[in-house]
């Protein structure tokens, strides 16, 4: 696993001085976060509240392609490889920079990786999707390693002025490099997905728009679906034991993640999230935080992954450290 997130950071001081009718304590009330990162320039939030989408994309530091290469960098360096070693490159997120061509061949040509390239977005829950979709695979169809990319630099299509989405997102990048066929002591296991489309509407980015949802629906869904995930996997390793499951959710909010937890009887030492300081960072979420604690990972652990997302989508899969 690797991860990137870039240097500007927006704290809760800084949306506050943006006089939108938010502060520190409003802030962590309602969705316990602290700061997140972006690819913007603090200077240009502060003068246009980054009400111009065209504006965003040619003001920001750096590009999908960028920020993608950059964890993709980590997770090989992490694996002993080199980008000469990828036969597959899979990319998904809720922001690419452009509607064709896919964001994966962009992100391969930062690293140099001449291979077919892809994408599979299914907005917060691609990392999901991703590895259930080449779960399903057959291994003689793969290539020895994919790299599997979510560059998700989220805070382009936010309005500065709308308070509700302000406070909510960061940016931030994940990347893994999978096989079917070589051995390794991290395995993928439990993949499953699901769609429920006729919600589609709840949570969307029309094109050349601001981000938009129903907060109140797409809270109430994100917990029942990922409280009933978590209990899923928690139940399939009942003769094992859960008392050392670690879990990892969306990083939606704070206080979405607390509920999951006190639902499914998580004992705070084994939640693990980085949503307090960097915010939801979209498709990255998840995978971000397990690359954070990538050397925490110990033999005997597990980790339960469950992603909820626009579409309305979810996603649940179990790490076992071998």
């Amino acid at each position: 696993m690797g991860h990137f997130f870039p240097e500007n950071e927006i704290t809760n001081r800084f949306l506050t001085d943006l006089d939108i009718g938010t502060n520190d304590e409003w802030i962590l009330e309602r969705v316990g976060i602290r700061s997140r990162r972006t690819v913007l320039p603090l200077d240009y939030i502060r003068q246009t509240k980054n009400r111009d989408v065209r504006g965003a994309y040619e003001a920001a530091l750096y590009t999908n392609a960028q920020t993608g290469a950059a964890a993709a960098r980590m997770a090989l360096e992490r694996a002993g490889l080199t980008p000469a070693d990828i036969g597959l490159v899979v990319s998904g997120s809720c922001s690419p920079d452009n509607l064709t061509p896919a964001e994966s061949t962009t992100v391969a040509n930062e690293l140099g990786i001449d291979c077919p390239c892809f994408d599979l977005n299914s907005a917060c829950t691609s990392f999901g999707m991703q590895v259930n979709f080449l779960d399903r695979m057959k291994s003689n169809a793969l290539p020895e390693f994919v790299l599997v990319v979510n560059p998700d630099n989220f805070t382009r299509s936010i309005d500065y002025s709308d308070r509700r989405s302000a406070v909510l997102f960061g940016d931030g990048s994940a990347a893994a490099v999978l096989s079917a066929t070589v051995s390794s002591n991290y395995m993928f296991s439990g993949c499953y997905c699901h769609s429920k489309p006729a919600s589609w509407n709840k949570v969307n980015i029309p094109r050349l728009d601001f981000f938009d949802q129903d907060g109140n629906a797409v809270q109430g869904f994100a917990i029942r679906r990922t409280t009933d995930s978590l209990r899923t996997i928690m139940d399939s390793l009942k003769n094992n034991g859960t008392e050392g499951l670690k879990f990892i959710g969306h990083q939606a909010n704070f206080s979405m993640l607390r509920t999951v937890c006190d639902r499914a009887g998580i004992a705070q030492e084994n939640h693990w999230y980085n949503v307090v300081d960097y915010g939801n960072t979209g498709a990255a979420s998840a995978p971000t935080v397990l690359s954070q604690h990538w050397d925490d990972l110990r033999p005997g652990d597990y980790v339960a992954i469950a992603q909820v997302g626009a579409g309305l989508t979810w996603t649940h899969m179990l790490l076992t450290v071998r």
